[in-house]
């Protein structure tokens, strides 16, 4: 049986992150000696090393608990949890396209900020300057009057 301190130097997690994941219900096999100390068999290590593999995915706690808890449940569950880790990976998918639209609109920000400080280009990314560039960028910032 392995103490929370032992149970993170095995696991890699901080002591919070530990006693987080019990207390969420996350670490179904995990006891308690007659002191109320949480105490970890290696089940225990298993499931936290799991967590802390689909934590790393970016999955969120509550998908997480329902894994786990179709994972108590056993084999029958297999078509469940394969459907919610694809739709993990959608979502996984869905945030690497928008992160990659991020970094296109910050590499054109970056390039217009090198024409900037190499003098091609009017400071047109500071919004004080905007008033006296309004001609440049009127189809996006400023409405028309009705």
């Amino acid at each position: 049986m392995y103490t929370v301190k032992e149970a993170v130097q095995i696991t890699g997690l901080t002591e919070h992150a530990v006693r987080f994941y019990t207390d969420k219900g996350l670490v179904p096999s995990v006891q308690r000696n007659k002191n109320n100390i949480r105490m970890f068999d290696d089940e225990s290590i298993n499931w936290l090393h799991g967590i802390k593999c689909l934590k790393q995915s970016g999955m969120p706690i509550e998908v997480i608990k329902i894994y786990v808890d179709l994972c108590l449940e056993g084999d029958t569950t297999l078509s469940q949890r394969y459907s919610l880790m694809m739709e993990h990976k959608k979502e996984a998918i869905a945030r690497l396209e928008e992160a990659k639209q991020h970094v296109a609109h910050l590499e054109q920000k970056t390039l217009l900020y090198q024409a900037i400080l190499e003098h091609r280009s009017p400071d047109t990314m500071n919004p004080g300057n905007w008033d006296k560039i309004k001609h440049m960028h009127s189809d996006v910032f400023y409405s028309q009057k009705t």
